[in-house]
């Protein structure tokens, strides 16, 4: 009966500086789990929904779906750096670096690289660098995050704050490894959904993605468990009862899986995401709440040594009940409108 050998996860006296936590549970990837994700959110773009098509263009069978890996890599790092978490709060200098096949291998290290203890002294941020690796030991997917955690006691000791310098983007020299060259002649635009390459978008642009999804709980608690996912916050009521909201919340990476399902539509051709520069969860989702999205080119680049592609630098911006032709962010006094849950920069790439 000894609690020695139960995990009940680090709490923010317990992360030091350096500290390198090798996650367990490597988890391969199979098409089960693609039509799981597909199932989940909708997700529209050929080179990930179709074999034929993604051979045909120079991938040797179709990826899985970034936003997949990224959930199977953070679901692995859950027990030693979230459990305990009150809120996911954001990301920078992500990058997808390999692409990811059918009956590949992930796992995960995190590193420490930033603590904060906040004014209240009963939580602090976690900082760390977290990378995963398929099973011939590639970088698949590298990213920072930082988390909300509870301190076990509120008057444990801890150092002196440690705040990571991240780069404010990622450069478009380190964008589109993970896609080989394409064969853009044999690209079928009609089968992809839209005739808009990369020279069709424009820096200032901003499309409204028009549909919207309503979160559900079962399919929430679905997704998170599929991500092996066990974060309290996310799936035990009886524990979230107790809490600040009295039930749970969704889980911040369903929210951007949710959003960027929705910008197929007028981003048809945008099949891969490169990238991310940041990111903020801006405000929780709880379940019976509809999402909403829109996005506007921040930027273009061409990547060099490559022809076949290039690159949008994008916002991507997610919205509780309400539609986004107005495009939805900040309100007249400059604070984030209540409606916002999501406002993500990231790189994308497509075809030129």
């Amino acid at each position: 009966m000894s609690k020695s050998k139960i995990n009940v996860g680090n709490f923010f006296e317990d992360f030091k500086i350096g500290q390198v936590l090798r996650h367990a549970a490597p988890r391969t990837v199979t098409v089960g789990e693609v039509a799981l994700y597909t199932a989940l959110y909708l997700p529209r773009f050929a080179v990930q929904s179709s074999k034929a098509f993604a051979q045909a263009i120079g991938y040797q069978e179709a990826p899985i779906d970034d936003m997949l890996v990224f959930h199977l890599v953070l679901g692995k790092t859950v027990p030693d750096v979230s459990l305990n978490a009150i809120a996911n709060l954001g990301y920078a200098d992500f990058k997808f670096l390999v692409p990811v096949y059918p009956g590949d291998t992930l796992d995960a290290v995190s590193e420490v690289i930033g603590l904060k203890e906040n004014s209240n002294k009963e939580t602090g941020v976690v900082y760390v660098r977290t990378t995963g690796k398929n099973q011939r030991g590639e970088t698949v997917l590298s990213y920072a995050r930082w988390v909300m955690v509870k301190k076990r006691d509120k008057d444990a000791a801890v150092g002196p704050a440690v705040v990571p310098d991240l780069p404010k983007a990622v450069s478009p020299s380190e964008l589109g490894k993970a896609v080989p060259k394409l064969n853009i002649g044999a690209y079928d635009k009609a089968l992809a959904g839209s005739p808009f390459f990369w020279g069709d978008y424009e820096v200032g642009e901003k499309i409204d993605h028009i549909d919207g999804m309503t979160v559900e709980e079962a399919e929430h608690m679905l997704a998170t468990r599929l991500y092996q996912n066990n974060s309290k916050v996310h799936f035990n009521q009886y524990y979230e009862a107790q809490g600040r909201f009295g039930k749970r919340i969704i889980y911040g990476g369903h929210v951007i899986s949710m959003a960027r399902a929705l910008s197929f539509n007028g981003l048809e051709n945008v099949f891969h995401i490169s990238a991310v520069n940041g990111g903020k969860h801006v405000n929780p989702l709880f379940s019976g709440g509809t999402i909403f999205a829109w996005s506007e080119v921040l930027d273009k680049a061409e990547i060099p040594g490559r022809s076949d592609i290039g690159a949008l630098r994008m916002r991507l911006v997610a919205t509780k009940d309400k539609p986004c032709a107005e495009f939805p962010l900040n309100t007249a006094e400059g604070k984030p409108d209540p409606a916002v849950l999501l406002d993500l920069d990231y790189w994308a790439v497509l075809p030129r």
